[in-house]
């Protein structure tokens, strides 16, 4: 008799189809271009409008507001109602205040439209990621998001130099107009390639009330406390920077628009490059250890670009190896300390990853427009900020001591 044929070894685990890892790629891509693509048009849309520039900042903190909350509602709501109607109302939203921004009369519309933006644009966050963990598990799905993680560090290098171009071409409205145009392409393509992931048998109506449940058990551990405020405060330094950033490399450095777009993208590239390094090391040394060689490297390079700006040595020479240091710093925080805050909770990873987000947003709608309060002379405010966030991101690791034992 002819032997049993074997028995098949374990499935391989199967990618998600290319166009439905398009489209979640295009929905994680949304927050920051949103975010980065018209900032070298800081100091245009400041004379239009005839503001300081906490006034045009201010348009950045009501965009990062929205996201916070839209990333709290929606999320539950997903939960609910299921993932596709969200992300296409969401999407099509996003698409529609985009494209009203660019035709805003007054600042007070622009920052009415961009909160909307942030409250729509959040569906293609949080519900984009619900939709990976309906439709892969295991390795798949951590292959989908490594390639979103991937593609995301990419979006903060191309967005101001996209917007840079753009803004020569045809001035900051059209920058909008780009932002409307592809938030569109994203709903058709989610419309055709995006199916229902969460069928109604696995719905349920915890909804927010559950989520804020477990986020206030998560706001009782001091371990999770010290990763998360490090690196929401290792953020807010990143975000200081962000938002002062236009003013600093065109007024206080004298570089043009096209110049600081590059400048900007330099430090994401950066970043960018130092995260992908963390990463390989990981493996051989302690995140733990890479989080505190991080902070204590962006604490130094921020506090001394405070000491040349105070000391009157604020150069475009002297400033870079500081600056560059300051990239490479937070290229090792993010995913260190992201990783070790939600490797604590595991029995609610999902809410201790929406609380870290919120509080991500929450800071860096927070520190935005006080780095307008010197008006263009920003170096000072910018550095300082740099400066006291990193050390509170410092401090926040020492709750992660653990006591020492009685006796």
């Amino acid at each position: 008799m002819a032997a049993p044929p074997p028995e098949p070894g374990p499935a391989r685990p199967a990618g998600l189809p290319v166009l439905l890892t398009t489209a979640l790629v295009l929905l994680a891509f949304v927050p920051p271009m949103g975010i980065d693509m018209y900032l070298p048009a800081f100091p245009l849309m400041a004379e239009e409008f005839r503001t300081d520039p906490s006034g045009v900042q201010l348009t950045l903190t009501a965009f990062l507001i929205g996201l916070a909350l839209g990333q709290l509602v929606l999320g539950p709501l997903s939960d609910r109602y299921g993932r596709r109607i969200l992300i296409l109302t969401g999407t099509a939203l996003c698409a529609a205040s985009a494209a009203a921004c660019a035709l805003a009369p007054s600042l007070e519309t622009l920052t009415v439209l961009r909160f909307l933006m942030g409250v729509s644009g959040a569906a293609g966050v949080v519900v984009g990621r619900a939709v990976v963990s309906d439709t892969a598990k295991g390795p798949a799905a951590a292959r989908t998001f490594g390639i979103l993680m991937a593609l995301g560090g990419i979006a903060p290098i191309a967005a101001p130099l996209l917007g840079g171009v753009v803004i020569n071409a045809s001035g900051w409205r059209a920058v909008f107009g780009v932002l409307a145009a592809g938030s569109l392409l994203t709903f058709l393509i989610t419309l055709v390639a995006v199916p229902e992931s969460l069928p109604p048998d696995r719905r349920h109506a915890g909804g927010l009330r559950s989520t804020l449940a477990t986020a206030r058990s998560l706001l009782t551990d001091r371990i999770y406390l010290g990763y998360t405020f490090a690196f929401v405060f290792g953020f807010a330094a990143l975000f200081c920077y962000i938002a002062a950033s236009p003013f600093f490399l065109q007024y206080a450095l004298g570089l043009t628009v096209g110049q600081a777009s590059v400048a900007f993208a330099a430090g994401a590239l950066t970043a960018t490059l130092s995260s992908a390094v963390n990463a390989r090391m990981v493996g051989r040394i302690s995140p733990v250890i890479l989080l505190r060689t991080g902070l204590a490297t962006m604490l130094a390079s921020s506090a001394t670009l405070l000491a040349l700006t105070l000391a009157g040595q604020l150069h475009r020479v002297v400033v870079i190896g500081p600056l560059l240091l300051f990239f490479v710093g937070l290229g090792m925080i993010m995913g260190n300390a992201t990783a070790l805050a939600i490797q604590r909770v595991p029995h609610a990873a999902g809410t201790g990853s929406a609380v870290l987000g919120t509080l991500q947003a929450v800071s860096a709608a927070t520190v935005a427009p006080l780095m307008g309060v010197g008006g263009r002379d920003v170096a000072v405010p910018l550095f300082l900020g740099m400066t006291i966030c990193v050390g509170l991101a410092c401090l926040a690791l020492r709750l992660t001591r653990r006591p020492a034992a009685a006796g």
